[in-house]
């Protein structure tokens, strides 16, 4: 479920716990989008995902996942972009045109957050690197936690990568389902 909206919002300052990303500005952008809408969406019982903030061939895109126990509906999609729509727009000074999409993270859900990889620890993931790790930038396994020296450990058959958290580019869990996850009880 998406729901698109014409947007424009500034860069503000890094928070400590968002997705990696290549692009300074882009970080910026999505730690103060973060910052605005996990309070908005706590107070309408739904957990603020993912923020992905990048260029597609259409233009920048501002995406947002949301989720809630037994998914969220379009309803909930439309009311988070009208909200959030109206925050960036008074919040934030321009940094030019963008589409604000909400979804729901869908079965291919999107990780990002530290502690996102610790949460699905057992389940398979998709993760891709900015730069090459003994020669690979796509990785697919069981993921296998966080160390302390942050990076993700992807169980891949017999070995283990560990992948610095700061070079993930894209990460998102293969086929999830709440019935397929491995950390709840059915």
């Amino acid at each position: 479920m998406t729901k698109g909206k014409k947007k424009k919002m500034p860069a503000k300052p890094d928070g400590a716990d968002t997705p990696p990303l290549s692009n300074e500005k882009e970080r910026r952008v999505i730690a103060q989008v973060y910052a605005l809408g996990e309070p908005l969406c706590e107070s309408d019982g739904l957990e603020l995902v993912c923020v992905e903030y990048h260029r597609e061939p259409r233009g920048r895109v501002l995406r947002l996942y949301i989720d809630k126990p037994g998914g969220v509906t379009l309803d909930d999609c439309v009311s988070v972009s009208r909200q959030i729509g109206d925050l960036l727009d008074v919040s934030l000074d321009t940094i030019g045109a963008y589409s604000l999409e909400v979804s729901s993270p869908g079965p291919n859900r999107p990780l990002g957050r530290r502690r996102d990889f610790v949460k699905y620890q057992g389940n398979t993931a998709e993760i891709r690197t900015s730069q090459p790790i003994n020669g690979k930038k796509r990785f697919k396994g069981k993921l296998d936690g966080m160390s302390d020296d942050d990076t993700v450990n992807l169980r891949m058959n017999d070995a283990v990568a560990a992948i610095p958290h700061a070079l993930i580019s894209r990460a998102r869990l293969v086929n999830y389902t709440e019935k397929t996850d491995v950390n709840i009880r059915h």
